[in-house]
């Protein structure tokens, strides 16, 4: 962490040395000491702390500078430090000037010029106005801010991408933090929506409503190949792809993986999955994902962030994936590990308040919001059920909508057993949100109760969508043989009748290889799937061995 700063400012050179080297000597152990020889320069070192996430515990300005007061600096930096001690430093002449800045611009003190012997007349006077600053002082946040408005979609996808990546964040609400003012105005950024969020990473750099790619690109994601050929390309980093990507990189295959969004998929928006083979306690799916992607990070495997894949074809004896940026990615095999999504609703209201108090998934970015709220969330899956267990430390009450009639027609036994065990959480079977309203956000929905025969409108900010699942195929269009609903045939199912484009080597296919030699897939974008974390993993391992088949008859 860094230290707090003591900045001193005097146009005099040797003044400025002077009393630099002197605060030096007495707080280098505390604090770091900088100076600026102009008014104008220190505020440009202001702007610079605050953007970088420095804190200004104090700040000792001549009164008798060029072009700017001592006193007119004081006054413009309390809108980057307001906390910090404003000490005046001038002649006996300008003590009426002192005395009267010590009502317009708070100062704190003003000291005379000169200030020697330091241990009688700077020392005593700073080491109380440091220790009342230390006395307040909160140490700042050491990581990317993001600053936008609470019922943002662009700032909800921002604050996903980052939460998903594993990227610490501070997440400042331009209408309810006053951080975020100082914020922009250090960056010099308006508050209007169209240049919100507003992202500053961890070396000062303010990205204006930043696109994914320069996101990811600016806090250190890998955004392209670092090779021109692979053995391996992996389309997916769900559990399926990253272990394949384990697998694939310890066994020695040039192994490059490719995410559209974050590691782990759906299953890494999972609050706490129980019943994942050897973690007894359970494991959430971010952290099952994080530590599966550094194993394969370890092991040699590259992976490439916020790059989506929208065309697949054969050149020769290459497999060709071409990228949305233009890019492609070039090997011997891919493997196509792209999972699902949650069904996106067609009810009234939906797609008008996606990221303004409609979620798809259960988004732990939005977590500590819902604090004190009634929140609600569609589906009887065990997805459901680990996000209503999980939003339940934190809102005041969570309601399960559930379109069956018992939630044991598709969740866990465990699961079932700990939500009858909270309180606050509420079943609500044979129900349907059948439409969502508000102004600028969510404010109602309007849930359906068949047993009943009647609607009924609830206020509420928040509602989580996790239900049914559609594959992320389309992209594939004619390359490879899917079924009537997307997923992709493999094996066996290739040489049934009707299966298009059909199988056409002379062999026959390997287990999970897809209708175009050399091209496998795993996990639940696969055709009759078992849609469950172990078994994603188990294909995702197994697809790598007929890799290696595949390889070895080349």
């Amino acid at each position: 962490m860094n230290k707090p700063i003591l900045l001193t400012v005097d146009d005099d050179a040797a003044v400025s040395q002077a009393i630099t080297r002197t605060l030096r000597r007495q707080y280098a152990d505390r604090f770091r000491v900088l100076r600026a020889d102009s008014g104008l320069a220190a505020l440009e070192t202001l702007r610079e702390l605050k953007l970088s996430g420095d804190e200004a515990a104090l700040l000792l300005a001549d009164h008798r500078m060029p072009g700017m007061t001592g006193v007119a600096l004081l006054e413009q930096a309390i809108e980057f430090f307001p906390d910090a001690k404003r000490v005046l430093l001038t002649a006996y002449a300008d003590i009426d000037v002192a005395i009267r800045a010590i009502n317009t611009v708070g100062l704190d003190y003003y000291l005379l010029k000169p200030w020697d012997p330091p241990e009688e007349k700077l020392y005593p006077v700073l080491d109380d106005l440091l220790d009342d600053w230390l006395a307040h002082y909160e140490p700042p946040f050491e990581g990317v801010r993001v600053i936008g408005h609470r019922w943002s979609a662009r700032s909800h996808e921002v604050k996903d991408l980052l939460a998903g990546n594993h990227v610490p964040f501070l997440w400042l609400d331009v209408e309810s933090d006053a951080k975020a003012q100082e914020m922009l105005t250090a960056s010099g950024v308006s508050a209007s929506p169209e240049r919100l969020p507003v992202v500053v990473t961890t070396s000062g750099a303010v990205l204006e409503a930043p696109t994914n790619a320069d996101l990811a690109a600016n806090i250190g994601l890998l955004t392209r190949a670092e090779l021109p050929f692979y053995d391996l390309t992996i389309i997916g980093a769900g559990p399926a792809g990253l272990a394949a990507a384990v697998y694939g990189a310890s066994e020695g295959l040039r192994t490059i993986l490719l995410e559209r969004q974050a590691p782990g998929g759906q299953a890494g928006q999972s609050s706490r999955i129980e019943n994942y083979l050897g973690f007894p306690a359970g494991v959430s799916g971010s952290e099952l994902a994080r530590r599966a992607l550094t194993q394969a990070r370890r092991f040699g495997a590259e992976m490439i962030t916020v790059q989506e894949a929208c065309a697949l074809e054969a050149r020769g004896p290459a497999r060709i994936v071409r990228l949305s940026s233009g890019a492609e990615l070039s090997s011997h095999t891919v493997l196509i590990a792209t999972g699902v999504s949650y069904r996106r609703l067609e009810a009234p209201g939906f797609e008008e308040f996606v990221g303004q108090g409609v979620y798809y998934g259960a988004s732990v970015a939005e977590a500590q919001r819902t604090r004190d709220q009634d929140v609600y969330i569609i589906g009887g899956a065990n997805s459901a059920g680990q996000a209503a267990v999980y939003f339940s430390r934190f809102a005041r009450s969570v309601t399960l909508v559930v379109r069956a009639d018992r939630l044991e027609k598709s969740m866990s036994h465990y699961l079932i057993e700990q939500i009858r065990s909270i309180p606050t959480i509420h079943v609500r079977v044979q129900s349907e949100v059948v439409a969502v309203g508000g102004s600028t956000h969510l404010e109602t929905i309007t849930i359906a109760d068949r047993s009943a025969g009647r609607d009924e409108v609830v206020p509420t900010n928040f509602l989580f969508v996790l239900i049914g699942a559609y594959p992320h195929t389309e992209w594939i269009g004619e390359a490879v043989a899917r079924d009537a609903q997307g997923f992709i045939l493999s094996g066996a199912e290739l040489l049934r009748p009707g299966a298009h484009p059909r199988w056409t080597a002379t062999r026959e296919p390997y287990l999970l290889e897809t209708s175009l030699a050399g091209v496998f897939v795993a996990g639940d974008a696969r055709s009759s799937s078992m849609k469950r974390v172990a078994s994603a993993v188990g294909e995702g391992a197994m697809a790598v061995q007929l890799v290696h088949q595949y390889l070895d008859k080349m």
